[in-house]
């Protein structure tokens, strides 16, 4: 054999040894140094995923706060800003008045339709009676036509206040009996005691109501109109008489007119 051959021939020998120590190395270290392999790429796993939810958590703090500062920087500059002036018009502030309410009370008795006989044929219009009083001793009656209902009320109101009477009222009733008279009526009034009440109906009612009366007896007997009644009834309120008047008339003292 030439030395070449021989030189080849050892360097075959030298690589069949090696192979033969490598095979002959335990499964132990094999598995061991995988296992090590495994561990090292799992921590590299694990730091790599925990970097971007901690990242991820301080920018969400970052965007919370940075949105805050501003928030409150607008409210600054909102409220350092001057109200714009409206173009147009000022707005009028409507301040709701209370009317002072009146002391006269009023209150319809009839409406009733009239008709009237004309060269061209038949006018229509209403008639309104109403009676009007404070409940401090002064009543009146009013009665007036018109077109339209309202107006005719309006108008029976006006009229009403024309003529007023002042009613002498003795705790809280009249001081004698009474009759009044009007047309074919006749309403008779007769003094009650404390907690009787207003016995009466119709239109007589109405007017010792607003007279200021709390206890009174009557009966309306005649004529079933509602206005004879409610006149026949201011005509009996009207002719009521005080006692002072009656003693100073008949010259006598109010202890002696009493006895």
């Amino acid at each position: 054999m030439t030395e070449e051959e021989k030189k080849d021939a050892v360097e075959v020998n030298a690589e069949v040894d090696e192979k033969a120590k490598e095979a002959e190395t335990p499964a132990e270290e094999v598995k061991a140094e995988a296992v090590e392999e495994a561990a090292t790429e799992a921590e590299e796993i694990k730091e790599d995923a925990a970097a971007p939810v901690e990242d991820t958590a301080e920018e969400v703090v970052e965007d919370i706060t940075d949105q805050a500062i501003a928030d409150t920087e607008e409210d600054a500059t909102n409220e350092r800003k001057p109200a714009k002036k409206t173009r147009g018009r000022k707005k009028k502030i409507e301040t709701k008045e209370e009317k002072p309410q009146s002391e006269w009370s009023e209150q319809v008795v009839q409406i009733s339709r009239v008709t009237k006989v004309v060269k061209g044929g038949k006018k229509l219009s209403f008639r309104a009676i109403v009676v009007v009083g404070n409940k401090k001793g002064q009543v009146g009656i009013g009665c007036a036509k018109a077109a339209e209902v309202i107006i005719a009320i309006q108008k029976a109101i006006a009229d009403g206040r024309k003529n007023l009477i002042t009613v002498p009222i003795f705790k809280t009733t009249i001081p004698h009996p009474i009759t009044g008279r009007s047309g074919a009526g006749k309403v008779m009034l007769r003094p009650a005691s404390q907690g009787t009440g207003i016995i009466a109906g119709g239109a007589v009612r109405p007017v010792l109501e607003l007279a200021g009366i709390e206890n009174i007896l009557s009966k309306s007997q005649g004529s079933k109109s509602p206005l004879n009644a409610a006149n026949a009834t201011l005509n009996a309120l009207k002719s009521l008489r005080r006692f002072d008047e009656v003693a100073k008339k008949r010259g006598l003292t109010m202890a002696e007119l009493l006895n």
